[in-house]
């Protein structure tokens, strides 16, 4: 049975919003915000990765279109039961990221990366496990990543990191103006 809350919110004795949530929604935003939690503030201070310093980056934020993209790949390595960054029907993670809605176009820079794992019961295990591991360690700590989404099926884990840096001001201008142009390299 589903459990539902009822949210007030009082301003001066007032009620000023009022919303049902269901158990499952409150769930899995703690989730998040356990996840960017533990993953910013090592982000804050900085860690070595396999014996090489990474400094202090910028903090993460959640993304819907990467935590798609984590949770369809969690669901898939846990019903086809594999462990693997490519999909069984060969689709790298940057494709099911991009397929997931997660696009490049229209962006400055765009990368992505992608952390796994298998076995762990919790959110301190998964990422205690994948800050000890140095390549789990550098996605996690890597600057350009801006955005990440998280998904667990089966004590499968997935975390899908995306950086995407936008045009500036002054770039978008001269576009629009027809004096500077894009050229895509693949």
């Amino acid at each position: 049975m589903k459990k539902y809350f009822l949210f007030l919110t009082f301003c001066l004795g007032t009620v000023v919003l009022c919303s049902f949530v269901k158990q499952d929604d409150v769930d899995f935003a703690s989730f998040k915000q356990k996840f960017l939690a533990l993953i910013n503030q090592k982000r804050a201070t900085g860690c070595n990765c396999g014996g090489k310093w990474y400094p202090p980056a910028p903090p993460l934020t959640w993304n819907d279109e990467l935590e798609d993209a984590a949770r369809g790949h969690a669901k898939d390595m846990a019903r086809q039961n594999y462990f693997s960054h490519d999909s069984r029907d060969g689709r790298s993670m940057n494709t099911r990221i991009v397929q997931a809605g997660y696009e490049f176009k229209g962006w400055k820079n765009f990368m992505t990366g992608e952390n796994i794992a298998f076995g762990q019961q919790n959110i301190e295990e998964v990422q205690a496990g994948w800050f000890k591991s140095e390549g789990h360690c550098k996605n996690l700590m890597n600057p350009g990543f801006k955005e990440v989404g998280v998904a667990e099926k089966d004590r499968f884990w997935v975390q899908d990191f995306g950086g995407r840096v936008p045009f500036s001001p002054e770039q978008q201008r001269l576009m629009k103006e027809g004096k500077m142009r894009l050229i895509q390299k693949y």
